[in-house]
């Protein structure tokens, strides 16, 4: 019996499993682990190891690659794909993550098996989680040497299935993507970086381009790597969301940036509760905002103020900054906040303060996110190099994404409402709930500047022009309280700045039933 059950065992196949599975863990062998090391780098598997929960990945597709035989049959060197990916627990939650392997030819095509970086987002979609991407190299993209590899030339098959680029697109309307550049990443790489909910590159480790410096020096630009794609570029273009020091504080900013959201549009943002009194009030929030309306003031510190402690994380500061886009918590509640930021532009609204609205406001929408918008808003940019930046057409669409939404909406006037830009404070179609503080400024134009263009005759024509000015402006000041406004209830209410965190909380409580899971109309684009 002995001897017939060593004749059936299968102890053979898995030793053979166990030494394939050995060779796939080895990566690029120990040279080019060693060069991914001195980089200041990690390896794709001790990338995924430090990312998710202890002892949870699951890998899918270890053994595929490229294998070479002996005349005996044997297996004599295996080359594993590049694509590293599989599902795993991050914070307890299940996830998909995927990632390139650069030991094993720089991540490129010629060492990817397309099948394998398709299958991460069939996954993501078929079981409705998370997906991240640990991306360096040109993430399952092209490279010369591909032609000799296949013996002929690629030709680009648009946003099909060769490309795996139509899911990435569609999943940006199904489950929370994020995208994490670890290295170099360029061409297709760089598209799926951008094709992500949230993008974070590692600050002088990480660089993103269409094409890298070889490519663009034949065409006569020589740039450094850092030069031409560096954090500080992606990150003053709206390229890329976030710029952090370490490989370690990425993996951290995923956790943190996916806690706010759902697993997919099937679910519902989570509550995080207790850690908060809902009623606190902020002696601060009184003087918070200058008298002068010139001048400027930290809105930063009012969001602290009123949002749970520490539950504040800002998307996208470097672009776009006369506008603030951040996730927070009130009561628990997951909320997408919208914030004017006199400090830049007064608050204005640029063509890529626009352009960051438009992206965020499709986050909110895609995944059932309550909105909160602290208002300072002057209005559009104006002047030539805003006109020149299509400023109107960029306006116009944001205030179309925010019209488009349907997630409940919370608008809390702090300072300024003024023209076309003003308009965008809330969605026009349809019940919104909104406060204004004692400091909140409305009309079509702000009196300065507005006064001399409807009054210039009568201005010109005065004995002392600089008299009847402030005459004017003096009159038309108390005609523009906010109180005046309230007794035509023009606005529903003005408070006390201190019961802004209560109202807030009150709006995140009433909106967390209303919210309905599933896709929605208007989901995000890339």
């Amino acid at each position: 019996m002995r001897g017939g059950g060593a004749r059936m065992s299968w102890q053979r196949e898995l030793d053979e499993l166990a030494r394939r599975k050995a060779l796939a863990a080895a990566m690029g062998g120990p040279a080019r682990v060693a060069r991914q090391h001195a980089g200041g780098r990690l390896t794709v598997r001790q990338r995924i190891e430090q990312l998710l929960d202890p002892a949870s990945f699951q890998e899918v597709g270890a053994l595929a690659g490229a294998g070479e035989y002996g005349a005996d049959g044997a297996l004599a060197q295996f080359t594993p794909a590049n694509c590293v990916f599989g599902r795993g627990l991050l914070d307890g939650r299940p996830v998909v993550v995927a990632g390139d392997d650069f030991t094993v030819r720089g991540g490129s095509a010629d060492a990817a098996i397309a099948r394998k970086l398709r299958m991460t987002d069939e996954m993501a979609a078929a079981l409705r989680l998370p997906l991240i991407r640990l991306i360096e190299g040109s993430g399952g993209g092209g490279s010369v040497k591909t032609i000799e590899t296949t013996g002929r030339a690629n030709l680009p098959g648009g946003l099909g299935p060769s490309s795996g680029m139509d899911l990435a697109i569609a999943n940006l309307g199904q489950v929370p993507v994020v995208a994490l550049g670890l290295g170099a990443v360029a061409g297709l790489g760089a598209a799926r970086m951008a094709a992500s909910h949230f993008s974070v590159m590692v600050k002088d480790l990480s660089a993103m381009f269409v094409a890298g410096p070889p490519v663009v020096a034949r065409l006569g630009e020589v740039r450094e790597r850092q030069e031409l794609g560096g954090w500080q570029v992606q990150i003053a273009a709206g390229a890329v969301d976030l710029a952090i020091d370490s490989e370690a504080e990425a993996f951290a900013a995923a956790r943190r940036f996916l806690s706010y959201l759902p697993a997919s549009v099937w679910d519902l943002p989570p509550r995080v509760p207790g850690w908060d009194d809902p009623a606190r009030r902020e002696e601060a929030l009184l003087a918070m905002v200058p008298r002068d309306p010139r001048a400027a003031y930290h809105m930063r510190r009012i969001l602290a103020a009123i949002a749970d402690h520490d539950s504040v994380f800002e998307l996208g500061a470097g672009f776009g900054r006369s506008v603030i886009t951040a996730l927070a918590r009130f009561d628990g509640w997951p909320v997408a906040v919208l914030a004017g930021d006199p400090l830049f532009h007064g608050g204005a609204w640029t063509a890529d303060a626009c352009q960051k609205i438009i992206r965020f406001i499709d986050l909110a929408e895609t995944f059932h996110l309550p909105v909160l918008h602290l208002v300072d808003c002057p209005g559009f940019q104006v002047g030539l190099a805003a006109e020149q930046s299509a400023v109107i057409r960029w306006g116009v669409r944001a205030i179309a994404a925010i019209t488009q939404t349907s997630v409940p909406w919370c608008s809390v006037i702090v300072r300024n409402v003024f023209g076309v830009g003003g308009m965008g404070h809330q969605p026009g179609n349809r019940l919104a709930l909104r406060y204004a503080w004692p400091s909140a400024r409305w009309g079509s134009l702000p009196l300065e500047g507005g006064i001399e263009a409807a009054y210039r005759a009568e201005i010109e024509g005065a004995a002392d022009p600089a008299a009847k000015l402030a005459e004017i402006e003096a009159r038309l000041s108390a005609l523009r309280s906010p109180f005046r406004t309230a007794e035509a209830f023009w606005v529903e209410d003005i408070i006390d700045p201190r019961e802004t965190r209560r109202l807030v909380c009150d709006f995140a409580n009433l909106a967390a039933p209303l919210r309905r899971p599933g896709p929605v109309r208007f989901a995000m684009r890339p």
